[in-house]
């Protein structure tokens, strides 16, 4: 049976079904919230089957055929804002070597044969600029038309 692995889940946006069988759900955050956007007030639940940080993923190596990597992608947002809240915040400084060590431990955590998928936003940082930080020699070719990154990855 396949097993996946979601080290950053939120409140589960990715997902259509948020109880996939296949699937354990991870986040640092456990909490309710509750945000005020465009007049309605919202709730956002975070409910994670673990609660980890990506760069302490607490699973023994080559656990997971698939590691879904949706990192919060905000910089910029107001602390108690509904996209704060909603999507997470990474620090202005600190976030490439938070990513450098979230891959470190995805990897570890993948199977030989696995994949990472890793989701980004670029409204803030763009994608080389994400890829560079863990992999800074990474031939990067982007595709403009298709919306797609490929990797080159080499040891």
């Amino acid at each position: 049976m396949m097993k996946i692995l979601d080290v950053c889940c939120g409140s589960k946006m990715f997902w259509y079904d948020k109880h996939e069988e296949h699937t354990t759900y991870m986040d640092i955050r456990r909490a309710v919230y509750t945000a005020m956007d465009r007049g309605n007030e919202r709730k956002i639940e975070i409910n994670p089957d673990i609660q980890a940080d990506w760069k302490n993923i607490p699973f023994d190596d080559e656990t997971f055929d698939l590691v879904i990597f949706d990192p919060p992608h905000l910089i910029r947002a107001g602390k108690t804002s509904w996209l704060a809240k909603k999507y997470g915040t990474i620090d202005l400084m600190g976030w490439p070597n938070e990513f450098h060590k979230a891959f470190q431990e995805i990897m570890r955590v993948l199977k030989p044969t696995g994949i990472m998928l890793f989701k980004w936003n670029e409204d803030q940082i763009p994608i080389k600029k994400s890829i560079r930080s863990v992999w800074p020699a990474t031939n990067i070719r982007r595709y403009e038309e298709q919306n797609k990154v490929e990797c080159v990855y080499k040891e």
